[in-house]
């Protein structure tokens, strides 16, 4: 199969042989959970369960809110114990609203429903059992599955492609679940394709997964998917240049794959599909990589959702020296973080302990204007301009060089001779103007809301005025009816 080319890009140190030939591990019951209720792109579920009630193993505790949002279930059996805020997953640290579920220890499930023949089911029931089973991307975007599949179905997609790049250094979970379930998986892809009604099928992997490759291969014989072997390097499995590469089309500013009818989804989101579908199990689980130079045994643990980081670190034979820095997802788009009680989400690819070497600090001198930056730019953008103007606070002119295209890969951080943290700039940029934004919006619900009272007023003073002339007019004719009345009397 042709592959397009795809400008940009870099070619970190790959640090994958330190778990790739870990099988999947799982990870011992934890005695405690913590669920958030935002593990999503989306409104945060709320809770239908309260403190003290006993639960099964994929029970629904929370229901998702509106279109995007997505619902929660309990990852094992035991009693819920708290409704309130916990740590967070996030740079800020900063607690969320989360629902902690103590173990008893015996792992229940509830009642889950069999399909014998999941690709007998209509398109819109398959969209149907993603929801209820809460299933997100879980590539690390955690968009809500089910509702990219019925906007999808919408817009007419042709090309549906499954995302098994993992061009992140150290990580390696998707290329595990690949080795070992590849059947799971493909049976989820041909649901996928299925419920969109897809008439080309495409896997890309990096050619730095040859055992993937073969295994997705094999799994694939006698359907119409076709496994595509990708150059490797970051950021291939991002989503706009696996399209690109494998399709040579360009998703426009601004837009979303479906307007060029294709649809992306993860390789361990139709594995997840593929659980929900056939026997009826919701997202309570994912598959984690656990590595960096700083961790004693690094390796891949299947691992319940809300489990707190620490037990990963430990099952992983804790430390082999202090790390230098914590790492959620892999080091060039992760979050970095300092409590180890925070818990795994659906989003948590990957749990890194990085020592000093490993990271690469050093001091940002003057951008020398090298463009290295430009040349690494996969969407093609002016990193040392956009950094210039927002330097000086013109977020505007940033805009208008493309910040919103940005895809945040750290690429021109990484090649930048300066140590110029741009990536940085880039996402303080995009905040600042999000803020803009809801601003701008809020201003604008709050104009409507003050002109709507302003002619609401008017409009009752208008009333009232003219109530008030009715009324002297009635007034005035009766007055005139009575002295006609009482002149044509005193005529008589």
């Amino acid at each position: 199969m042709k592959l397009f080319d795809l400008k940009g890009g870099v070619h970190p140190e790959g640090k994958k042989d330190l778990s790739a030939e870990r099988h999947i591990r799982a990870l011992p019951l934890p005695k405690k959970l913590y669920v958030p209720l935002q593990q999503h792109i989306g409104a945060p579920a709320t809770p239908v369960v309260n403190v003290g009630d006993k639960v099964l193993k994929g029970q629904l505790i929370a229901s998702a809110q509106g279109a995007v949002s997505s619902s929660i279930h309990a990852p094992t059996s035991g009693t819920i114990v708290a409704l309130g805020d916990h740590v967070a997953p996030h740079p800020s640290g900063l607690p969320v609203p989360t629902i902690t579920l103590e173990s008893d220890g015996e792992d229940r499930w509830g009642m889950t429903k069999v399909v014998d023949d999941p690709l007998a089911l209509a398109p819109e029931d398959i969209a149907a059992h993603v929801a209820a089973a809460g299933i997100v991307g879980l590539g690390g975007a955690t968009f809500p599955s089910a509702l990219k599949l019925n906007l999808s179905r919408g817009s007419g997609v042709q090309t549906l492609i499954m995302n098994g790049g993992e061009c992140e250094p150290y990580l390696t979970c998707d290329d595990r679940i690949m080795r070992e379930r590849a059947v799971e998986i493909v049976e989820g892809i041909r649901l996928i394709a299925h419920a969109v009604a897809a008439k080309e099928v495409l896997v890309g992997i990096e050619d730095n997964k040859p055992e993937a490759i073969a295994a997705m291969q094999e799994a694939a014989q006698g359907t119409a998917i076709k496994v595509v072997a990708m150059p490797s390097m970051y950021p291939m499995g991002s989503e706009k240049q696996i399209i690109q590469v494998l399709t040579g089309k360009e998703v426009p500013a601004g837009g979303r794959p479906a307007d060029i009818g294709v649809l992306v989804h993860n390789v361990a989101t139709a594995f997840a599909v593929q659980q929900a579908i056939r026997y009826g199990k919701p997202l309570i689980s994912r598959i984690v990589t656990v590595s960096g130079g700083a961790i004693l045994q690094p390796c891949n643990l299947e691992v319940l959702i809300g489990t707190p980081v620490q037990e990963l670190i430990e099952f992983s034979g804790g430390y082999r020296q202090p790390a230098a820095r914590l790492v959620l997802g892999g080091p060039m788009m992760g979050q970095q973080f300092t409590n180890t009680n925070v818990p795994v989400v659906k989003g948590t690819s990957g749990v890194l302990a990085l020592m000093a070497s490993e990271i690469g600090q050093a001091e940002a001198s003057p951008c020398i204007r090298c463009s290295t930056c430009v040349r690494a730019c996969p969407v093609g953008l002016l990193p040392l301009e956009m950094a210039a103007h927002i330097r000086t606070a013109d977020l505007a002119g940033a805009a208008a060089l493309g910040l919103k295209d940005c895809i945040a890969c750290g690429s021109c951080s990484y090649v930048c001779p300066a140590h110029i943290p741009l990536v940085h700039f880039f996402n303080y940029a995009k905040g600042d103007l999000a803020a803009q934004e809801r601003s701008k919006l809020k201003q604008e619900a709050t104009k409507k809301l003050a002109d709507a009272r302003n002619e609401r007023l008017a409009r009752i003073e208008r009333e009232r005025a003219e109530a008030a002339a009715k009324r002297k007019a009635a007034r005035e004719a009766k007055a005139a009816k009575e002295a006609a009345a009482k002149a044509a009397e005193e005529a008589a």
